[in-house]
């Protein structure tokens, strides 16, 4: 067996980010940007008024108070999107909307709630300063200047710049095409005939789920019998994918022959189990340079290990630079046994109270044990040293979820 940081070094440092892909605006929200993306123009590409008021000269109002006002002569209106050609001259005053370019000869904006209109004049009560409700020419971008750099994750404020700066199309990393396979002639779907003896295929909608959650795409093949010769056709057809994940036949039963046909299907395999519970019994390797998980059959062990590894190798896949969840430390609420030698990955409600994180398990850990993975928001981290965690001890704590606000 190999450590979990072992596993996951041997993982994440064979895989690299999938080239980029031309996708429209709003497609690339939530993906990480694959170029750097720079300005062409200058943002905003004139000074414009920040309200609704009157653009002015400044020093037109030097000296006016409220019992000494200013008069100035309105001589023109501009909405956004229109340009007069015409120099203020001294005294004279235009109406403008926010967004609307300055005239030429005028340096402030007087919010038009501050002062009194009459017959085609304004009533200026205070001085205005030279800028005042200005939006200068580049002051948010300069033409040529970079505006995003590669690497980044389009949130909607990426968005709104890249529609900004004029880029209706940009570079994203591809989601990677995951084919997921359950293996074990036990299993049988959804809509099947259930015996007592037959188990439904939980994990492929699982892992489906999972791969959709973290942003890539699941292509399904559904189950696959314990027979080495079908075994290894389906390998090497979801070897047309970006990566595989079958799930069950990994560990010692004489049925259980993923090792086996992985290697057999030409597969280049890195590790097999690995020192962690639930999910020791875990391959990784290549088959035609594509990687495959053969993650348990058990559906807490399988969804466990995807969150450790196959989660952030597809987050790597698409250019992430964060791959894994946030770890936070908490306040466990019970005493945990375990076997030392081992990371334990132990099912928890974790909440805020007094300032400080506070968890505690969701029950039975049992691999199989679907509800209480239901149940949980975080993932206990036990360190293998340890064999007993006592109730008020500190312990690292990992989130299960993006949403990270504690109901």
């Amino acid at each position: 067996m190999i450590s979990v940081d072992e596993a996951r070094e041997i993982i994440l440092g064979s895989i690299s980010p999938l080239r980029g892909e031309k996708v429209s605006l709003l497609e690339a929200l939530g993906r990480v940007i694959a170029e750097d993306i720079y300005s062409k123009r200058d943002l905003p590409p004139v000074n414009n008024s920040a309200m609704d008021g009157f653009a002015v000269r400044a020093e037109d109002t030097w000296g006016a108070a409220v019992d000494k006002p200013v008069w100035l002569r309105v001589v023109a209106e501009v909405p956004a999107g229109v340009v007069i050609r015409r120099t203020l001259g001294k005294g004279e005053a235009v109406k403008i909307m926010t967004g609307a370019p300055l005239p030429e000869g005028a340096d402030a904006v007087i919010r038009k709630e501050e002062v009194e209109e009459r017959d085609e004049k304004i009533l200026v009560r205070r001085p205005i300063p030279p800028g005042l409700d200005v939006r200068y020419a580049g002051e948010d971008v300069r033409a040529g200047s970079l505006v995003i750099a590669k690497g980044t994750t389009a949130r909607p404020a990426e968005i709104a710049m890249c529609a900004a700066v004029g880029r209706s199309f940009v570079s994203v990393h591809q989601r990677p095409r995951v084919t997921i396979v359950s293996t074990g002639s036990e299993l049988v779907e959804i809509d099947g005939e259930v015996s007592p003896e037959k188990i439904i295929n939980s994990n492929s909608y699982a892992l489906a789920a999972s791969v959709k959650a973290c942003g890539a795409i699941p292509v399904m093949l559904g189950i696959v019998p314990d027979e080495r010769n079908v075994l290894r056709r389906i390998f090497l057809e979801a070897a047309k994918g970006d990566l595989i994940i079958s799930s069950g036949g990994v560990s010692v039963g004489d049925y259980d022959l993923v090792k086996e046909v992985m290697q057999e299907a030409g597969s280049e395999l890195k590790f097999w189990r690995v020192a962690m519970r639930p999910g020791r019994p875990l391959a990784f390797g290549f088959i035609g340079g594509v990687p495959i998980f053969g993650l348990p059959g058990n559906p807490v062990s399988s969804a466990v290990s995807f969150e450790q590894f196959v989660r952030p190798a597809l987050r790597k896949m698409m250019g992430f630079k964060e791959l894994l969840r946030p770890v936070v430390r908490a306040v466990v609420e019970e005493d945990i046994e375990k076997s030392v030698g081992f990371r334990y990955f132990i099912r928890g409600v974790m909440r805020e109270e007094g300032g400080r994180y506070l968890v505690k398990t969701t029950g039975g850990q049992g691999s199989g044990i679907i509800s209480s993975l239901v149940k949980a928001n975080v993932l206990i981290v036990l360190p293998e040293e340890k064999e007993l965690v006592k109730r008020g001890e500190e312990v690292e704590v990992q989130f299960l979820t993006d949403d990270y606000s504690l109901v």
